[in-house]
């Protein structure tokens, strides 16, 4: 079974505004297998994050068993992780999808990195390019 690492990114211009998402699939040597930019039209920052991670997911189904999905965004890797309760109706109902995606894998782990890693900021140079596209 491969193990894959997503690197997820979601961007809105207005809070909420107009989204959009950036993936970037890695494989275990590093290389980048994938790369993923979408306008998704008005949403909050973190429903963008929520909707990057369902991208993420929807596409490393291709690739592997196992999925590391790395996100700048605390907040989501916390909800994600249960160490945060997931207040937000819509959060709420991105994540139960985001779970949904879950099953296809053996195993789906999510950790924060930090907003210089070369990969995140390639992941938010794609969104930041679908909302550019606008």
């Amino acid at each position: 079974m491969r193990k894959i690492i997503s690197y997820s990114d979601g961007a809105s211009r207005g809070n909420p505004g107009k989204a959009a998402i950036g993936v970037v699939l890695v494989g275990e040597n590093k290389k980048i297998l994938r790369e993923h930019s979408q306008a998704i039209g008005i949403a909050t920052n973190n429903q963008a994050e929520y909707r990057a991670i369902i991208k993420a997911l929807e596409l490393a189904q291709d690739y592997a068993g196992e999925v590391d999905c790395f996100l700048d965004s605390e907040l989501i890797v916390k909800q994600l992780n249960g160490e945060y309760k997931t207040k937000n109706l819509k959060l709420r109902e991105l994540k139960r999808v985001v779970r949904h995606k879950e099953e296809a894998f053996t195993r789906v782990t999510y950790k924060h990195v930090s907003r210089t890693d070369p990969f995140i900021q390639r992941a938010d140079e794609l969104a930041n390019l679908a909302l550019d596209a606008l």
